[in-house]
């Protein structure tokens, strides 16, 4: 995973699973994971997992809080891309 040189804001915390985005990061949509030492990068269009490794639970409760909160993180993106404030996502309950 790279260093951000622009910046990083954290957008939910939920089973100890941390989801990043960087501030003007490369196209296409995506979030930065961490789970247990771990790092990936989960793709926002299909939750497909695009580089690193996280245990498969994992995987698929990122894949579903993107589903529940897809509007709030293309949103974030668009934000992000721009270098504006993001803004926290709810974590799955």
């Amino acid at each position: 995973m790279r260093i951000p040189s622009a910046g990083v804001s954290t957008l939910s915390v939920f089973y100890g699973i941390v989801i990043k985005m960087f501030f003007d990061d490369h196209d296409p949509p995506h979030l930065h994971v961490e789970y247990a030492g771990q790092e990936a990068k989960v793709g926002l269009a299909g939750g497909e997992l695009m580089r690193g490794v996280i245990p498969p639970r994992a995987l698929r409760l990122v894949r579903e809080w993107i589903i529940l909160h897809r509007d709030e993180l293309e949103e974030n993106w668009r934000l992000a891309k721009a270098m504006q404030p993001v803004r926290r996502v709810e974590p799955l309950p």
